[in-house]
């Protein structure tokens, strides 16, 4: 008879839970409120707390899993875009002259390091150069505010949450550290080692990084599940453009002018390292032996300018443009 009842009794508790109501919305969700053994019990539908998205069966499941190689080279690329910033302002309005550039391009690389590290220590799992993060599943996961849904076309149920935790907020907490870190260290580095630069031309990297840092943030915001994606093509297409232009602008035509100074090589070998970047982003590894052999592709776009250069004459071209023909 007892055996009976209980049989019963989880027969109605199945039946209870079948003819709950629906989870609405892409990414609502129910919170496990109590845990005892194998006795779960969640509460009502609404927004997963952070740290957390939904599965399959709407429940909110805690992030657990180690970033991809992707995810890791989506930070990198979002890291390396204030210092590629920095480093442009400090060489524009450094001065052909200046000797202080240097320690402002080692000042601003020290910058952006300390606040990767500390970004990531004070990132869940606190204390670690390691992150947990949920799996990006596809684009809607970045924008959770646009799929609030309405049941009764009235009431919104705002299930808004960081469905990509931590790579969305953890931009920004970046951002800030490298604000934080340049405005303690540079003026004080600028103001002892700047002398050949006028006093009004000091501090304008820093000044150009209080405008790129809100514009970065922005970006970020609206534009993160967008780069997310686009991120490898961009670097590619950038880093070519860039490279294109600095060697016609150095009037660059043959192997000798590339080598008569050691700047245009540290030039060239960094943009080297941003197409194999774009390389690796864009095969993600996958399969080792066959994506290797692509960053053989990395030196192709120097070597068919120069191959190229006697053709266009880039010195021509700029001489005629300075002359307004």
């Amino acid at each position: 008879m007892g055996g009976e009842i209980e049989r019963t009794r989880g027969a109605l508790v199945l039946f209870a839970v079948d003819i709950q109501p629906a989870c609405l919305g892409l990414y609502c969700g129910k919170t496990l409120l109590f845990k005892n053994g194998s006795t779960e019990i969640y509460g009502e539908c609404g927004v997963c707390p952070r740290g957390q998205r939904t599965n399959a069966q709407k429940y909110c499941q805690p992030c657990t899993e180690s970033p991809e190689l992707y995810d890791w080279l989506y930070l990198g690329f979002m890291a390396m875009l204030p210092l590629v910033l920095h480093w442009f302002f400090i060489e524009w309005y450094s001065g052909k002259k200046s000797s202080s550039a240097l320690f402002q391009h080692i000042t601003a690389l020290f910058e952006c390091s300390m606040a990767a590290i500390i970004t990531l220590l004070v990132s869940d799992p606190v204390g670690v150069l390691y992150i947990r993060s949920c799996r990006v599943l596809m684009l809607s996961d970045w924008y959770t505010m646009l799929y609030n849904p309405s049941p009764d076309y009235v009431t919104t149920v705002h299930c808004t949450h960081e469905a990509v935790y931590p790579l969305y907020t953890i931009v920004f907490i970046y951002y800030a550290f490298c604000l934080v870190l340049m405005m303690l260290l540079r003026p004080l580095l600028v103001k002892k080692i700047a002398c050949g630069l006028g006093k009004s031309d000091r501090f304008k990297s820093i000044y150009a990084a209080l405008y790129f840092f809100p514009i970065l943030t922005v970006l970020q915001a609206v534009g993160g599940g967008l780069l997310y994606y686009a991120f490898p093509y961009i670097i590619l297409v950038l880093s070519l453009v860039t490279l294109a232009v600095y060697m016609s602008a150095s009037e660059i035509e043959n192997c000798y002018d590339l080598l008569v100074r050691k700047k245009r090589l540290i030039v060239l070998f960094s943009h080297w390292l941003l197409h194999a970047y774009g390389i690796i982003s864009i095969s993600r590894v996958d399969k080792l032996e066959q994506d290797l052999p692509l960053l053989a592709l990395v030196p192709t776009p120097a070597l068919f300018y120069l191959f190229t250069a006697k053709f266009t004459e880039p010195s021509r071209i700029l001489s005629e443009g300075a002359n307004g023909h």
